[in-house]
């Protein structure tokens, strides 16, 4: 199966819902035809920021004679609630969609085809943030947005270890990390040993495959030596620091571990270094943002892509006018709005020049066509239910069992969770 895909966070969804009308019969197509109707979008909480919501209600508005009503929904609990949803008579027409969910939906026909939206407005989508929306070779979403990790780093930190340069290869990281231990005033990096997307991403860059398929069924792949590499990279990483080896990145919270000024850097979301300036703001003049490098300067690190799609619900009577909303919502003009405001990845290479004067956009940026997500099969979700056999494998080797006892160890969980019917 195919990894250069994208997908934070980890990643963000959203939904943008509009209120159907219990008269509407959904099948006029003109402009004047769509007049009365109401189209329901729902998106998540944070996903559209004030003036690009008004924007595009006015835009759509204007263009289709409906009406548009945004229903925000709150992280905890939407799948469960948007499953409902799609089961019953009156769903919501548009929604937003984790990207790495889409396949689960798509393979229980809760989702319409977007072939032909593809066709005329996605010619130039960028790849990997495509790919996602695919299921089974068919489109059944289209690409909204992404986000991937980046090294958060000390400028201060840096600056007096004698780092006078961003490191623009793995090795120069890991030659900085050395001059900030040598240095013995900060940790060079927080690696707890649970980090799981940032190891995605490091499988992605060494083309490992965490899944194969056996007859009919999907099965682990861990064992797969290229996993190993993947895992040595990481080993290395955490090696620099004393983070504890059975948490994750937010156990404590990274970013207010950072915050304290004793760090060197850390590998995470932009939006992470709000957490350290919230917990102390006079660091935010030292925070400085790069693309994770990779083992030449030309290739930056693979990296996790997490973000959301926007999708049609297959039981919308609102198909052509959830399409015209789709046509607005991912159009240049509104892609670009969004990334400016939200300093996310767009949809489009050529609208990444939107995020000019958000630096931790621009650091993701150059790590997305090389990027990917995890599996894009439905089975895929409940591997990642806790406690997930994919940590339970990394703080295993960091405390000294081989990449192959260490992938033993947790096969038969691993296969029990992918044989699980979804």
């Amino acid at each position: 199966m195919k990894r250069k895909l994208i997908a934070a966070i980890g990643a963000a969804g959203m939904l943008v819902s509009v209120a159907a009308c219990g008269s509407d019969d959904g099948k006029s197509t003109g402009a004047d035809g769509f007049k009365g109707q109401t189209l329901t979008v729902w998106a998540m909480d944070g996903s559209t920021p004030d003036g690009w919501s008004k924007d595009v209600k006015a835009a759509f508005e204007k263009k289709t004679g409906a009406k548009l009503k945004v229903e925000i929904q709150q992280w905890n609990g939407i799948q469960q609630k948007l499953t409902t949803a799609l089961s019953e008579e009156n769903p919501p027409d548009v929604f937003e969609i984790g990207n790495t969910q889409t396949p689960a939906y798509a393979q229980t026909g809760g989702l319409a085809e977007l072939e032909d939206l593809k066709k005329s407005i996605g010619a130039d989508w960028t790849e990997t943030l495509n790919e996602p929306s695919v299921f089974d070779g068919k489109q059944y979403a289209a690409p909204w947005f992404a986000a991937n990790r980046v090294v958060v780093y000390n400028k201060r930190v840096f600056k007096e270890a004698g780092v006078t340069g961003i490191p623009e290869t793995r090795a120069e990281l890991f030659e900085a990390f050395d001059k900030i231990k040598a240095k013995g005033k900060a940790e060079p990096v927080y690696m707890p040993g649970q980090n799981w997307y940032f190891f995605d991403g490091l499988t992605i860059g060494t083309g490992a495959e965490l899944v194969k398929k056996k007859g009919d069924k999907w099965v682990s792949n861990l064992a797969d030596p290229k996993v190993g590499e993947a895992m040595d990279i990481y080993k290395k990483y955490a090696s620099y620091s004393t983070a504890p080896k059975d948490k994750d990145e937010a156990t404590p919270q990274q970013g207010e571990v950072f915050a304290k000024g004793k760090t060197g850097a850390f590998i995470g979301m932009g939006w992470e270094s709000g957490i350290a300036i919230k917990a102390n703001p006079k660091i935010e003049k030292d925070i400085g943002y790069f693309t994770i490098p990779g083992d030449t300067a030309d290739k930056p690190e693979g990296v996790f892509l997490g973000g959301s799609n926007l999708a049609v619900a297959a039981g919308s009577e609102k198909q052509e006018l959830a399409k015209e909303f789709l046509k607005i919502a991912l159009s240049d003009k509104f892609e670009g709005q969004l990334s400016k405001e939200l300093g996310v990845i767009p949809n489009k290479e050529s609208l990444q020049k939107n995020l000019q004067g958000q630096p931790a956009g621009e650091a993701a940026a150059p790590a997305v066509a090389g990027g990917g997500t995890t599996p894009l099969i439905p089975e895929w979700a409940a591997v990642e239910n806790p406690p997930n056999p994919i940590k339970t494998y990394m703080t295993a080797v960091l405390n000294g069992k081989s990449h192959a006892a260490a992938a033993k160890q947790v096969e038969g969980e691993f296969n029990k969770r992918l044989a699980q019917k979804q």
